[in-house]
């Protein structure tokens, strides 16, 4: 890696817009790709994001922005991709570059639909993207309290502790704290399913149970984390450190979650396509549901939570009915 890495951000949402403003503390150049024409054309204009984090002044004379993303990174050594999962084939179909040699940082909280792959097999797979030139960017943190500059946490997880550290320090300012691990599955599968417990959470919101049975249901999400990821990838690793435990509870209690406030709305009643239309953001917990509830038909793990959420959401049982048979299962 070069003593300066040059960088691009993939993605126009807040997520990649709270990367942007951690990285312009650190860097004098980004490349920064996003989809739309319109938004490039205003933040050029205005110097903010209007759709996200729209209160964040971002210093245009150090952002590129692009809606090529082949050019956006050609000359990129770190592609930070903060592209909704669902999203991310499409995003890559056009891309005429060899990424394989780069070093490919995930801000992405999802699985990719269809190919039932978390992000680091998926670059693996179809762009021969090695482990160790691969790394996750782990919560707990929220795009919104990043644009507060609220003291934050985050852990990068990579193979390859040095590169973990390079972008660790990329990323740290003085309102956010880095840690580095070499646990990628486990840093990976928590922030999928993470997002399904938020989902949940907010299902039983909306439906009205309380603070005493959310902690319940939270203390039996973490559990079933640690089946699900001792299951896939058996190592050691501290289940209740922040990149696990504490992703999971800001997640699944802060009003910033969308993933909480898509369940919120379900369990009032809202349909998935209402909900989602009303949002106009991308809830991944939806998403990846599915994609962990077929995962699992190979590993036989005991997920009763993530079981009730895929019934709401894709076999349209009743939230009220499905809940009231999920309160029976846990402890």
């Amino acid at each position: 890696m070069k003593q300066k890495p040059k960088i691009a951000v993939l993605g126009g949402g807040s997520w990649a817009t709270a990367i942007i403003k951690m990285l312009l503390e650190n860097v004098d150049h980004i490349n920064w790709y996003m989809r739309s024409t319109e938004k490039i054309k205003f933040i050029k204009q205005h110097k903010h994001n209007n759709f996200y984090l729209s209160s964040v002044t971002l210093n245009t004379n150090k952002i590129a922005l692009f809606n090529d993303i082949s050019k956006a990174i050609e000359n990129a050594d770190i592609l930070i991709f903060a592209i909704p999962s669902a999203f991310l084939k499409d995003a890559l179909q056009k891309l005429s570059v060899d990424i394989s040699n780069k070093l490919i940082v995930s801000a992405i909280k999802g699985i990719v639909p269809d190919d039932n792959l978390i992000i680091g097999d998926f670059f693996n797979q179809q762009f021969n993207v090695p482990f160790e030139s691969f790394a996750v960017i782990s919560g707990p943190c929220h795009a919104e309290e990043v644009a507060l500059e609220r003291l934050s946490y985050l852990t990068i997880a990579s193979q390859n502790l040095k590169n973990a550290r390079i972008v660790a320090d990329l990323l740290s300012t003085n309102y956010i704290k880095t840690s580095i691990s070499d646990d990628i599955y486990g840093t990976e599968y928590s922030a999928v399913l993470k997002n399904v417990f938020a989902v949940a959470a907010g299902i039983c919101h909306g439906l009205g149970y309380g603070d005493n049975f959310n902690a319940v249901l939270i203390s039996n999400a973490i559990q079933e984390i640690k089946r699900f990821v001792d299951a896939v990838h058996p190592i050691t690793r501290d289940i209740q450190g922040s990149a696990y435990l504490g992703d999971l509870m800001v997640t699944a209690y802060s009003q910033f979650s969308r993933n909480r406030t898509f369940g919120n709305m379900i369990g009032k009643g809202y349909s998935v396509k209402s909900a989602q239309l009303e949002m106009n953001m991308i809830a991944e917990g939806y998403y990846a549901v599915k994609s962990i509830v077929e995962i699992n038909k190979k590993y036989l793990v005991n997920m009763p939570i993530s079981e009730a959420v895929y019934n709401i959401l894709y076999e349209k049982i009743s939230p009220a009915i499905e809940i009231k048979l999920l309160t029976e299962n846990l402890r």
